[in-house]
């Protein structure tokens, strides 16, 4: 559903299609949704009969969702599409409290012969609960991640004040911002963006150009814009 209450869900994957991108980290992607499915045909162009991380995928690509939230009507949570295999998916609960319900989904990928470990992250409203749910994410990375692997975190990172890339930097982790130095990719809300809310956070990679793209038909189909970015392996 895009910000006016249309459905939106086939352009979103003919865009998510034409962007093209290796890797698409999603957020609030629905499984099901009981009230919302019963105002819309089950037709070709209606609501999906499959869950929309399985419906947005491209042909080829494979998938990984977990929930974050169960709601009265349905479920939604993280997913990551990808053009490469593949490995275990894993879930990490980061809800700061019962009222927003939050976590990450952690999935290695295999890319040219390596191991590309990806975290899908949507931290919560309130700073104080995204800087416990950045010590959590550390924790998870400590325990979970060796410590020499590409590292690879993108999502919805909520940070209005732009306070959470130093303890990332601590962390060992560099935000991704275009080498032009263009300011930093502001995506909401979608009619006229302003906030960098969406993020990508990287380990052993570096950025080589980043974009948003941008217009009415963006604008309709979700209230944050695409990120948009190219990645390269830091040399040895």
């Amino acid at each position: 559903m895009g910000p006016q209450k249309r459905l939106e869900i086939h352009n979103l994957g003919m865009g998510v299609e034409a962007l093209n991108a290796d890797l698409v980290f999603l957020q609030e992607v629905r499984h099901f949704h009981h009230q919302e499915a019963k105002e819309f045909q089950r037709t070709w162009f209606g609501w999906p009969d499959q869950g929309q991380a399985e419906f947005l995928a491209p042909e080829g690509y494979e998938v990984a969702y977990r929930t974050n939230a169960v709601t009265k009507h349905g479920e939604h949570g993280n997913a990551l599409l990808s053009r490469f295999p593949l490995g275990d998916i894993g879930h990490h609960d980061v809800s700061d409290h019962r009222f927003e319900q939050r976590g990450l989904l952690h999935v290695p990928v295999q890319w040219q012969g390596l191991e590309i470990h990806t975290v899908v992250a949507h931290l919560g409203l309130f700073h104080s609960g995204r800087v416990r749910q950045i010590e959590r994410l550390a924790d998870f990375i400590g325990k979970h991640i060796p410590p020499d692997a590409l590292l690879l975190i993108a999502g919805d990172f909520n940070d209005w004040g732009e306070r959470l890339d130093a303890p990332m930097r601590e962390y060992g982790l560099q935000r991704a911002v275009s080498p032009q130095g263009r300011g930093r990719h502001a995506t909401f809300p979608s009619r006229l963006p302003f906030f960098s809310l969406d993020r990508i956070y990287m380990r052993g990679l570096r950025c080589v150009s980043m974009q948003v793209p941008k217009g009415p038909a963006w604008a309709r189909m979700s209230d944050h814009l695409p990120l948009l970015a190219e990645l390269e392996l830091l040399e040895a």
